[in-house]
């Protein structure tokens, strides 16, 4: 499949707090709150939205390339990507910004509070579909399949991408997850009806739903071919074709840090369809990947073989030989 993956490309700062957030909100003082938590530890690893999609994606065999702008210390994180498969000939570099940094703290629930510092990546907005040569997005590549996955990234880069991505009929992957907060309903409910899969999980799907004024059936029938629901532990939900699947998640042999979970989702549900397989095996695809994410800290600290990874699929869930 001819993947391009655009979004966010950062360094992610991992800290652990070893209490529960809840504990010290206090409900009666919300709209004036001011709280600080102090970590007992800190981790600088490699993230953001796009480069983690396609890092698992060349895990799986493909060969994403992914399209967007990074800062001027971004030369080792490039040297990683291509490293493991990733084609970042569409990355372009901002030499005088850093790259965009993620700072999250996860509780002793899993429960996260982070923000996002957007460097370079706020000019993600002046790269367009339109400057790429025609073999560059020319669906009749590889497999006969082009795929745009539209992830988290600078707002108006997100709208920009949905724009040309209907003017030249590329079909997109719409994943507006965290940055759903910062588009408009209008922006929304153009990037719904345009595209052909939509991934987001439980918490945005409602906050979708209260942004566009959609109701659920609406948006689950917005996608020409699949709305995807992550659940967490309880796995996913995928309604296509007329019907629907329930997705178990598999449980991790040890868990560390669900950072990076969603996109490793992403790009095994990706692989599912570049390889034509059933939605329920497409599904079941992005639960394995994102276990791996969770047994090691970061995003992109794991690693595996096509072959592993077909293995411990077919240990948990069987295939029939669908894999092959």
């Amino acid at each position: 499949m001819n993947i391009i993956v655009t979004g966010s490309i950062a360094y992610d700062y991992l800290m652990t707090f070893p209490g529960r957030f809840a504990e010290h909100i206090l409900p009666d003082q919300i709209e004036h709150l001011s709280i600080s938590f102090l970590v007992d530890e800190m981790r600088r690893l490699r993230g953001g939205c796009a480069a983690n999609i396609a890092y698992n994606l060349a895990l799986l065999g493909e060969r994403p390339r992914v399209m967007a702008t990074v800062g001027q210390d971004f030369g080792d994180y490039r040297a990683h990507l291509e490293q493991h498969g990733v084609d970042t000939s569409l990355i372009r570099d901002e030499l005088d910004l850093f790259t965009a940094s993620f700072f999250v703290s996860t509780d002793q629930d899993g429960n996260q509070i982070a923000s996002f510092y957007t460097g370079a990546m706020a000019r993600a907005r002046d790269l367009s579909f339109h400057d790429l040569e025609a073999g560059q997005i020319d669906p009749s590549t590889g497999s006969g399949q082009a795929l745009v996955t539209i992830s988290p990234n600078d707002p108006q880069a997100m709208v920009k991408y949905v724009a040309e991505c209907r003017e030249l009929s590329i079909p997109y992957l719409y994943d507006p997850s965290q940055q759903i907060i910062r588009l408009s309903g209008d922006e929304l409910r153009a990037g719904l009806e345009g595209c052909s899969i939509l991934i987001v999980n439980e918490y945005e799907f409602e906050m979708l739903r209260e942004k566009t004024d959609l109701t659920p059936e609406e948006i689950r029938a917005a996608p020409t071919r699949a709305c995807v629901v992550t659940l967490g532990a309880e796995g996913s939900r995928v309604w296509a074709e007329g019907n629907v699947y329930d997705i178990p998640a598999v449980p991790p042999n040890r868990a560390d840090d669900p950072t990076g979970v969603g996109d490793a989702f992403r790009a095994g549900f990706i692989k599912g369809l570049s390889a034509g397989l059933s939605w329920e095996v497409t599904g079941r695809m992005g639960a394995l990947a994102a276990t791996y994410v969770i047994e090691q800290p970061g995003a992109q600290s794991h690693y595996y073989t096509l072959a592993e990874f077909i293995a411990r699929y077919r240990q948990f869930f069987g295939d029939e030989g669908a894999l092959e």
